[in-house]
């Protein structure tokens, strides 16, 4: 079952990149006492996820935090070293945005937010959807349709906060 406003985000442990190599991130250090800008898409290095949706997210930062977002962070079924190459490629710093890796899918599972895209070689992916979350609890959440790119944009974040 899908994920919906009012709902508390369920303990998961992510990974992110660092210098030092692949260093875990709890929801926990995430998100308690943040108001958290989250987006997630199907997967790093992808045409719609690299030209749209990441930079998006990068170009509006200064909105979005103006609004009284404290951290930007995206998610994707991805290892934390495709992360940290995509972070890169991506021109990304943690000051920007965390890139973090749900390796697994145990969170994108855990939030009923998953998708099967088997029929392209990926395996189980993340829907692409975002959502803002406070203190751990879904404050708005907006999950494309099969194939769009609209609602789960920086554009559409910053328009509706």
């Amino acid at each position: 079952m899908p994920l919906n406003v009012g709902d508390r985000l369920p303990e998961a442990t992510f990974m992110h990149m660092t210098k030092d190599g692949p260093s875990q991130v709890s929801s926990k250090e995430l998100f308690e006492g943040k108001r958290v800008a989250l987006f997630a898409l199907p997967g790093a290095f992808t045409p719609t996820c690299s030209a749209k949706h990441v930079p998006g997210f990068k170009e509006r930062k200064d909105e979005l935090k103006a609004k009284g977002i404290d951290q930007i962070a995206c998610v994707s079924v991805n290892d934390a070293f495709v992360m940290g190459a995509w972070a890169k490629d991506q021109n990304v710093s943690d000051d920007d945005m965390l890139m973090l890796a749900d390796g697994n899918g145990d969170f994108t599972r855990a939030v009923g937010l998953d998708m099967d895209a088997s029929k392209f070689g990926m395996g189980t992916r993340s829907q692409r959807y975002s959502m803002v979350v406070n203190d751990g609890v879904v404050e708005q959440l907006n999950v494309e349709q099969g194939g769009e790119f609209r609602v789960s944009s920086a554009d559409y974040l910053v328009d509706h906060l």
